[in-house]
């Protein structure tokens, strides 16, 4: 069984027996589903492409200006009210078939020089440059959001954990400096992204290039692309930068996923370290005093959904190149999935930043379960100049020993004993060094480098984080402010373009 659009023609002009259902309903239905997600790119290209064509002469302006105005009208319908139409393939054939029925030869100009897969590259990239400056919003938000906590709680002293066994006192501020600064890096990767989305397919033809002698640099000025990709094969055809779009998407939500595994168990009340704020919880419908953390599950089920559309979006790589196999799936696929990183991220900063942390009782875990055990075994290196293998030696033992009696500390005799037992000599303050492990704070103050957990390193690198995210936000902004103005020059020129050709034929004798 086939269907045949009215009027569908093959080549040489003969009918065409068209798609069968099968195949509409298998292959062209999955690009006319992506329609919307292109459709203002798709004017946007065509405006572009018509406004080039008539500047070079080649097309004449009677042509030009009807092309114009259909075009703008067509620019102006929501996308939910234009006829596409999966029998015809893509958007683009949806599009030239409006086209074709309302100006007849005239609308024969639009693919000069160009391929539909052009057009549609041209509206994937201004679409997908949207989109990661979103991204990027969104975990700017969540750095900020992570800073600002982070500052708060510089100097509140906590057990921090490896292995979510206790570690090394610490600040609670620490721990959360670390995901900000993990932000930044997500914020690079997505400017990476960006530059690449940012390069014109405009003017490159199906592989090879164009004899039409349309400029590519003209023409990427005019969309708002930084440059004209460098070669025009890789500029239709390449899809690694559907990669990096989606590994940067992937990895932003997976900066906020550890940190929502981290919370999940931290909110819990075997921890009640944190309480996440109304908002972001959940009752449960059959236990009244049940109160669930949904808004982590949602990021946690997020993240394992992007890894699983990366990795498909990667598997479709693996074909020869220059094919639609690789990309038949991949607008809707790359664009629905930043969306939802988008939709991600902000949510987690949104967590972050209503999150409620109870400093009692993360100070009540400081220093527990001999967690300055490694505080300790560098002040024998220091204090006493053992080396530290011994030292470490020496201190395990004396924990075992503390342990075997149960008691939740160690004395000076622990480390006395667990020194005679390996046969080391401790000479010096035992006592003294021992003593060093009841003051947590000035453990964690203690841990002045760059980058460490005393109060005043943190703050030093929330404040190294905020300048980084403001610079981040402003190559945004002028990315953005970019794109929107060499858009909206696009339009107004094509409407200026109309109306002074329509005021002349009304004066004309």
């Amino acid at each position: 069984m086939s269907t045949t659009p009215p009027g569908y023609l093959g080549a040489e002009g003969r009918v065409a027996t068209g798609p069968s259902d099968t195949l509409v309903d298998a292959g062209y239905r999955l690009e006319i589903d992506d329609a919307p997600l292109l459709h203002r790119g798709l004017g946007i290209a065509d405006l572009a492409h018509v406004a080039e064509l008539h500047e070079l002469g080649i097309v004449s302006l009677v042509d030009a200006v009807a092309l114009t105005r259909e075009l703008l009208e067509l620019l102006d319908m929501p996308a939910a009210d234009f006829p596409y139409d999966p029998v015809y393939g893509d958007a683009y054939n949806s599009r030239e078939r409006v086209l074709a029925d309302r100006l007849g030869a005239a609308a024969g100009w639009l693919p000069t020089g160009r391929t539909r897969r052009e057009a549609g590259r041209i509206a994937f990239r201004l679409a997908l440059r949207s989109a990661l400056l979103d991204l990027h919003d969104a975990v700017a938000d969540l750095g900020v959001a992570l800073v600002e906590q982070a500052v708060q709680h510089a100097d509140t002293l906590w057990n921090d954990t490896t292995y979510l066994q206790p570690a090394q006192p610490s600040s609670f501020g620490h721990y959360l400096g670390a995901f900000a600064e993990q932000a930044t890096r997500d914020l690079a990767r997505i400017d990476v992204a960006h530059r690449w989305a940012d390069r014109s397919p405009a003017g490159t033809g199906g592989v090879a290039g164009t004899t039409i002698p349309l400029d590519r640099d003209r023409l990427a000025r005019r969309l708002g692309f930084a440059a004209p990709g460098a070669h025009s094969r890789d500029a239709m055809w390449s899809v690694d930068g559907l990669t990096d779009a989606l590994v940067a998407a992937t990895q932003a939500v997976l900066t906020a996923d550890r940190l929502a595994e981290d919370l999940e168990i931290f909110a819990s009340p075997q921890f009640g370290y944190v309480t996440l704020a109304g908002g972001s919880s959940r009752a449960s419908v059959l236990l009244p005093q049940k109160r669930n953390p949904y808004a982590l599950a949602v990021i946690r089920g997020g993240a394992g959904t992007l890894i699983g559309r990366t990795t498909g979006v990667m598997a479709t790589q693996r074909t020869p190149s220059a094919r639609t196999d690789n990309w038949l799936y991949a607008y809707g696929d790359v664009l629905r999935s930043v969306a939802l990183a988008t939709r991600l991220v902000a949510l987690a900063a949104d967590v972050v930043a209503t999150l409620e942390i109870d400093r009692e009782a993360l100070a009540t875990s400081a220093g527990m379960d001999f967690s300055g055990a490694a505080d300790l075994t560098e002040r024998l290196v220091l204090d006493l100049g053992l080396d530290y293998r011994s030292a470490y030696r020496i201190v395990g033992r004396a924990v075992v020993r503390a342990l075997a009696d149960d008691r939740a500390r160690l004395r000076t005799d622990d480390l006395t004993g667990a020194a005679d037992d390996l046969d080391v000599a401790l000479d010096g303050d035992i006592a003294g060094t021992v003593a060093v492990l009841a003051d947590v704070r000035a453990l964690v103050a203690g841990r002045d480098a760059v980058g460490g957990s005393a109060p005043a390193r943190v703050a030093e690198h929330c404040a190294a984080v905020r300048r980084s995210i403001a610079a981040a936000r402003a190559w945004a902004g002028d990315a953005r402010a970019t794109a929107r103005r060499a858009e909206a020059d696009v339009v107004a020129t094509a409407r200026a373009f109309v109306a002074v050709t329509t005021d002349q034929d009304a004066v004309e004798p």
